[in-house]
Parts: structure tokens; sequence; C-alpha cells
């Protein structure tokens, strides 16, 4: 349940920042009225996805890495943004830390449920 909640997280987050991009300095009220919400119930819904269990550094890096990569890609297709091969570098080393974040974990919560099967000195 907690991975639904921070998908439901990065997809509010994710409408929350384009809004917030199309709102030019929070000048265009119709966005600014979809960005505030979105931005907000992102937020509760981050903070449910750590209520069932969800470790706050793999839930927030996950969260922001790939609102982050999702939102460059929305930004390149509908606001006319443009990426530069390091951006684009720079976007894969965010993702690759958050998996890596994950990888982590699992592997900790294995070691966890074997005793003895390995250290963690």
């Amino acid at each position: 349940m907690a991975w639904l909640f921070l998908a439901a997280a990065l997809l509010t987050e994710m409408v929350g920042a384009t809004a917030t991009g199309l709102s030019e300095g929070f000048t265009r009220p119709v966005a600014v009225l979809v960005a505030v919400p979105a931005v907000l119930v992102a937020y509760f819904m981050l903070a449910l996805a750590l209520k069932r269990g969800m470790a706050v550094g793999v839930a927030y890096g996950l969260w922001t890495s790939s609102g982050v990569a999702i939102v460059a890609v929305i930004g390149l297709v509908l606001l006319g943004d443009e990426l530069t091969m390091v951006q684009v570098g720079g976007l894969v080393l965010v993702m690759t830390g958050a998996l890596a974040l994950e990888l982590g974990r699992a592997r900790t919560s294995v070691a966890s449920e074997v005793p003895g099967e390995y250290s963690e000195a």
C-alpha cells in the first residue's frame, strides 16, 4: 500500500510542478489553483507512504528523482524546455542513486529476516 501512496504522491507532484511552470510566476490564477492543491496533496500522499512503513530516504529519494525526471520530460514536450546531454546524464545519475537506495534497502531487509546470513558490522 505504501507504494500506491508513493505513486499518488508522484502523480500529484507532477501535476503541481507542471502547473507551477504554466503559472508564469503565479500570475495565471487557474494554474495557481491547480498547482497549490496538487503540491499539498502530493506531500500528504508522501506522508501516508511513510506512515505505511516506507523508509523516508527511499520514499523521498524515489519521489523527488522520479519527479525531476518526469517533469523534465514534460517540460521538454509541453513547455518547450531544452535538455542538454549533461542534464540528461544528471537525470540518469539521480535515478540511479534512487534505485541504489531501494536496492540497498531490499538487501538490508533480507539481512534482518535471515539471522547470521549477512553481517551488518
